[in-house]
């Protein structure tokens, strides 16, 4: 390319850029002392400030270390072990949380879930089949009781003596329950139903339109008197709260500490 072609480009460029109101030696000037700012500065990282008493975690470190037959470790150590603590810690809360939430999430109005089964109806209606099969070992040892209470043999049988007192201990027992229970109809009869709400009358509803009515009209001229602070909606922050379970089933799902003694612990508890 001649020298000719270069003047003629340079020229092109200075005549585009007094169009747009833009001067090359100026902007050149100014991109020269931004860069000169630069030079001689230092960056430097935040502090590095421990997630653990530095103390008390070298302490317990060398305790455990001692055991070994270890005798020196370096801070350079502590700080990394207080470091990787708080790593585990946050992903613990992260994932414990977020099994919480699961938790708390309801599947049954979402057609991509279907329900296959249903603990608590199970165990509902294994206590409902406990209940019956008490009733009646119940209602066979009763009538047992009053076979026993019945009966006069003239033989005096320590056993038939055992079931007669039982019998009478029973029937001394219904008798204080019926007792109970017309105490307690008698004494519901004495108060008297419970009272309903009573229902406004025309005057009142009357009045409460009316204030109603007066409420809205100044509603407006407090609005432009006053800055809207009101109107202002402050979403309610959800708060997640895990229990024992969430932890107990995030260490059966982890590979450390699904036969950890730590979660054998938590079981017992």
């Amino acid at each position: 390319m001649s020298p000719t072609q270069h003047a003629s480009d340079d020229d092109d460029i200075n005549d585009v850029a007094s169009m747009a109101g833009v001067n090359l030696n100026e902007e050149s000037a100014r991109i020269l002392a931004t860069n000169s700012e630069l030079v001689g500065t230092q960056i430097r990282s935040c502090k590095d400030e421990a997630f653990l008493h530095p103390g008390l975690l070298h302490r317990r470190i060398l305790e455990t270390a001692k055991k070994f037959g270890v005798t020196d470790v370096p801070m350079e150590a502590v700080t990394f072990i207080s470091h990787a603590t708080q790593s585990r810690l946050r992903t613990v809360v992260e994932k414990v949380s977020a099994i919480a939430q699961h938790r708390l999430d309801s599947c049954k109005d979402d057609e991509c879930y279907e329900q296959f089964a249903d603990v608590r109806s199970q165990l509902r209606f294994f206590e409902q089949l406990e209940r019956i099969e008490k009733q009646r070992k119940d209602e066979q040892e009763r009538e047992i009781l009053l076979k026993a209470a019945k009966s006069r043999s003239r033989q005096e049988d320590p056993e038939q003596a055992r079931l007669k007192q039982k019998a009478k201990e029973m029937q001394q027992q219904e008798l204080a329950q019926m007792r109970q229970r017309d105490a307690n109809l008698t004494a519901l009869a004495a108060i008297g139903p419970r009272k309903k709400r009573k229902v406004d009358s025309p005057g009142q509803s009357q009045r409460g339109q009316t204030a109603w009515a007066e409420g809205a009209s100044s509603a407006p001229r407090q609005a432009s008197s006053t800055p809207s602070t009101s109107s202002r909606q402050y979403t309610r922050q959800r708060i997640t709260r895990v229990n024992l379970r969430d932890l107990i089933f995030y260490m059966e799902q982890e590979r450390e500490t699904t036969h950890s003694l730590l979660l054998y612990r938590a079981l017992l508890k």
